[in-house]
């Protein structure tokens, strides 16, 4: 059975919510003794309190003290000097009244432990139940059962335990979801001849919506995917989630087929989740042999393709977003990637960047660091891209940030004899 200091003011622990105040708590109550080991036993072994801490100071005193079981009071067990004002204070009356859900059992438990109470448990005249006991040196305090002011002040002190504990219990949960959820990122790069990649996530909170991915689709064939999903937090990581699973296993069925590989992707979607939801998604099949992309664009934002020559060219839209529409379909688009391109997949959470005065990232100061930053690796660059858009947006992060940089490789030339003597690639 657990006891508690009995408090007639404001609730401490919802005031302590209010950021305007100064948090503000009772630490200790002095309790007068004579020997403090004789009072320690008769706290811990006859009350049930629990011992708070039992040292020597610095100066020699011994510091002791107690507490309920509940630990909401702390009563501090002193023994002054015999010759002190302090001395001639043991054995009144404390003035501290501690509070039970069962005064009556509480009676009967300590009179069979041996201490010492005044009176079997009343009625006193502010309602409740009351009885009042002693220690060995004679303090008194009072023992009350819970009125309904103590109710009130007890129901909230529970209100705001519990919305404690469902904060750190939902803290507990966007943990393992973000656990979770890194393990959904690509975990290896499959190995590529004439293809240098990278792809990084950072995500504005515990979990997000946004998706990279680097596929594996049979010999010398990569996938390139990135996605944006509608919506933040928990419910867009568990679209996100549903997304990947949708696009993997259909990858291993048509794989060679990206057209019809999207429609199945974008029926699973729109038959397992709610009205509202869908995602942007740019796809794109890389060809190691042949340094041939294939991709589409699903309402996603346009890719960029830096050429060697510094020119640059758009990978724009081939169809719109999946999981809005049950007739569904899409164009794909092809092109050559030469030594010394750089190909870029991103989100909005780059461009969309904003700093202090309000201004955008935007896509043109996206170009500005790929051209600038191009004879880097696809792992450096994108290291100078996020710094870059962390430099102009430094306060906290509103969206996440999202990107993949591909580069094609130089060949050595042994390598590109053996290309041109390829017939598929001629």
């Amino acid at each position: 059975m657990s006891n508690s200091a009995l408090s007639l003011g404001p609730d401490q622990s919802t005031n302590s919510q209010d950021r305007q105040q100064l948090h503000l708590s009772l630490h200790h109550v002095t309790i007068l003794v004579r020997d403090q080991d004789r009072s320690l036993r008769f706290y811990l072994d006859q009350l049930g309190f629990n011992l708070v801490v039992d040292a020597r100071l610095d100066s020699g005193d011994r510091w002791a003290a107690v507490a309920p079981p509940d630990g909401t009071a702390i009563l501090a067990l002193v023994t002054p000097k015999p010759d002190s004002v302090e001395y001639k204070l043991i054995g009144r009356s404390t003035d501290i009244i501690f509070v039970t859900e069962d005064v009556t059992a509480k009676y009967h438990e300590w009179r069979e432990r041996g201490v010492r109470l005044h009176h079997p448990p009343q009625t006193p005249p502010w309602g409740g139940i009351y009885t009042r006991f002693e220690d060995l040196d004679g303090n008194s305090f009072g023992l009350a059962g819970r009125d309904e002011m103590s109710r009130q002040i007890e129901a909230k002190r529970r209100a705001v335990a519990e919305k404690l504990e469902a904060e750190r219990r939902t803290n507990q949960e966007l943990e393992i979801a973000k656990q979770v959820q890194a393990r959904l990122f690509p975990q290896t790069l499959p190995a590529l001849r004439t293809l240098d990649y990278a792809g990084i996530c950072i995500q504005a909170h515990e979990v997000g919506g946004d998706y990279y991915d680097f596929l594996n689709l049979g010999p010398q064939q990569l996938g390139l995917v990135i996605g944006d999903i509608s919506g933040k937090g928990i419910a867009a990581a568990l679209l996100m989630a549903h997304l990947q699973a949708n696009l993997r296993s259909q990858c291993a069925i048509a794989w060679d087929q990206p057209r019809r590989l999207l429609r199945s992707v974008n029926e699973l979607f729109y038959e397992n989740t709610p009205d509202n939801a869908y995602a942007t998604l740019f796809f794109a099949e890389y060809d190691d042999k042949l340094r041939r992309l294939r991709y589409a664009n699903c309402g996603h934002l346009s890719a960029l393709l830096l050429r060697s020559d510094n020119t640059l060219e758009r990978l724009d839209s081939t169809g719109t977003v999946l999981g809005l529409f049950s007739e569904w379909d899409c164009s794909i688009a092809e092109l050559e990637i030469f030594s010394g391109d750089t190909l870029a997949l991103y989100t909005d959470g780059i461009t969309e960047s904003f700093n202090n005065p309000g201004d955008e990232y935007g896509e043109q100061r996206l170009i500005e660091v790929l051209r600038r930053n191009r004879d880097l690796s696809s792992e450096a660059l994108l290291a100078s891209i996020v710094e870059d858009v962390q430099h102009f947006s430094p306060h906290e992060q509103h969206d996440d940030i999202t990107l993949i940089v591909a580069k094609c490789k130089e060949e050595s030339p042994s390598s590109v004899t053996i290309l041109r003597r390829s017939p598929s690639a001629s």
